[in-house]
């Protein structure tokens, strides 16, 4: 009865194991070609590359219509906030992409840090700052945006994690294979 299920599974989902088969594979094989992308942080990447240009045009928006009534010192200020922010997000965005992506943790600790260092503190300045006469469009696409950058954060580094944990364990296996390779060749 199972090898019928067995079969009839395979033929109308050819890949899928089934009855735990996955454990009769040799351990090799399931580390080798297990993804270890972390599909939350790309959500949140995909969705937060769609928001961006309209958090941007909102941030521009906003500030033509409220850069007459800043102080001339906020004006310098908001302005290459924004600018610095709009530059750190493409690059932090490209970085995330790649990095869950070709699970490469160089890339994936770039995003982190960016995320870390220059987006969040910038977000959270633009949210909550009340020199920069906060209109209630640019507070809601901030608050937006902040949130997806906390996500981004949190779930970013379970990725780091995640797929350091994958690749120290797919380096040990070749290595192991290569000193048995060596071991019965001699």
């Amino acid at each position: 009865m199972q090898r019928s299920v067995n079969a009839l599974t395979e033929a109308i989902f050819p890949g899928v194991n089934v009855f735990g088969e996955e454990a009769k594979t040799p351990l090799k094989e399931t580390t080798c070609n297990k993804v270890a992308s972390n599909l939350p942080l790309q959500m949140s990447l995909y969705f937060n590359v769609f928001y961006f240009p309209i958090w941007l045009v909102c941030s521009i928006i906003t500030l033509q219509m409220k850069y007459d009534h800043l102080h001339p010192i906020y004006r310098v200020i908001l302005v290459a906030v924004l600018i610095v922010v709009t530059a750190v997000e493409v690059v932090r965005l490209y970085l995330g992409y790649v990095g869950n992506l070709s699970e490469m943790i160089p890339e994936l600790a770039g995003f982190w840090l960016l995320t870390l260092l220059l987006q969040f503190p910038l977000q959270v300045f633009l949210l909550i700052n009340e020199g920069t006469l906060i209109l209630p469009l640019e507070r809601a696409s901030n608050l937006v945006m902040t949130t997806f950058v906390v996500i981004e954060l949190f779930v970013g580094y379970g990725a780091i994690k995640d797929v350091s944990k994958h690749l120290a364990a797919k380096f040990h296996l070749e290595t192991f294979d290569l000193s048995n390779a060596d071991a019965h060749s001699s």
